[in-house]
């Protein structure tokens, strides 16, 4: 894998100062950024790689804090324009999920019911209305977009810069990007009619991507907390020493690994699709999102005030935990629908099925 280095002189990378150039030379690199806290490369994996294997990937990317859409480009955008035949652009990708939109056919097709535009001669669309906190748009090759059309759910392509963009970003400084879409033409060549298996495809890889990369964060929350509590004396011994630290380290490793099983156990489900991928991701993404907070309120604690700072590399897994536990979804959205994903009779079937 080619990597490319981007020298910083300090450990965070603001959210404007992402640079698509520099780390996307090639479709299949992730850059390499070289300071005291950031990141590694990661390799972007195949287009039809496994989804195990992707997952795997996300969640290393989650670990190492890497400044680039991975998992959304590896877990969801890719994926999706596979499944619907469209090209899927070099480079990194994003999504949105979009049925706020205004969406309308741009060559009216004549009709006894209904107002203009809403049947067409062909499928290309007239779009009006915002994208809200499109993951690293600003830094995309393409934005998937999934909406609702006259006809029924539809999935086009979007390139950023045929939109107004104002710029946001989460806790993390990721950028999070508002897309304005004044009555964009969008040509029949990137629309696609789908159906609504596919959008709830859609969501579910989302949260499901959102969980791997929570399960990676929290695995790094687990490294810098021991090799802290370890390293670290006080009264002449390590805090790994004293038993209450003991116990709050463990609580720590159990709840990444909670995190880590539920994710690793969504990989097959989503394969099949079904009750079953239903069941398996709102479960990663009810308990990566559970966690998050627990585990970042565990580190923060064992570190002590050290661990707020920024040039203390725990906030890059922290504030993390803290954005994406909400993104594609928390706790409270996902938990009602697990229990809707299963009945009195496939609930003992589901938990006992092997994945």
């Amino acid at each position: 894998m080619n990597t490319h280095t981007i020298d910083t002189s300090t450990p965070v990378i603001s959210a404007d100062a992402y640079d698509t150039t520099a780390f996307h030379a090639d479709a299949d690199s992730i850059a390499a950024v070289t300071n005291t806290t950031a990141p590694d490369a990661v390799a972007l994996p195949a287009p039809d790689a496994p989804t195990a294997e992707l997952l795997a990937a996300a969640q290393e990317a989650g670990r190492r804090a890497v400044p680039a859409p991975l998992a959304e480009t590896a877990l969801v955008a890719r994926p999706l324009l596979r499944r619907v035949g469209l090209p899927v652009p070099d480079g990194p990708l994003s999504y949105a999920i979009a049925p706020e939109l205004t969406i309308r056919y741009a060559r009216p097709a004549a009709s006894p019911v209904g107002s203009a535009g809403c049947l067409g001669d062909d499928d290309t669309l007239l779009v009006t209305g915002t994208l809200r906190r499109v993951p690293w748009a600003r830094t995309a090759t393409a934005v998937t977009v999934l909406a609702a059309a006259p006809s029924g759910p539809v999935l086009f392509t979007l390139a950023p810069d045929r939109a107004v963009l104002t710029p946001g970003g989460n806790l993390a400084e990721e950028p999070r990007d508002d897309l304005h879409l004044p009555a964009l033409e969008i040509p029949a060549s990137q629309v696609r009619r789908i159906s609504p298996e596919l959008l709830d495809e859609a969501r579910l890889r989302a949260a499901l991507a959102r969980a791997a990369l929570i399960a990676g964060a929290a695995e790094r929350c687990v490294e810098l907390t021991v090799a802290h509590t370890t390293a670290r004396t006080q009264f002449g011994r390590p805090l790994s020493r004293f038993q209450a630290v003991k116990q709050e380290e463990a609580r720590l490793i159990e709840e990444a690994a909670l995190v880590r099983a539920a994710v690793q156990a969504a990989a097959t489900p989503l394969d099949t699709g079904g009750v079953a991928a239903h069941f398996a991701v709102a479960a990663a993404k009810t308990q990566a999102s559970a966690s998050a907070a627990e585990i970042a309120r565990i580190a923060h604690q064992l570190h002590g005030a050290i661990g707020i700072t920024r040039l203390n590399p725990l906030h890059l897994a922290t504030t993390r935990l803290w954005s994406w536990r909400d993104e594609d979804g928390n706790e409270t959205t996902w938990a009602p629908a697990l229990a809707r994903s299963v009945t009195a009779a496939t609930l003992w079937p589901t938990l006992t099925a092997t994945p």
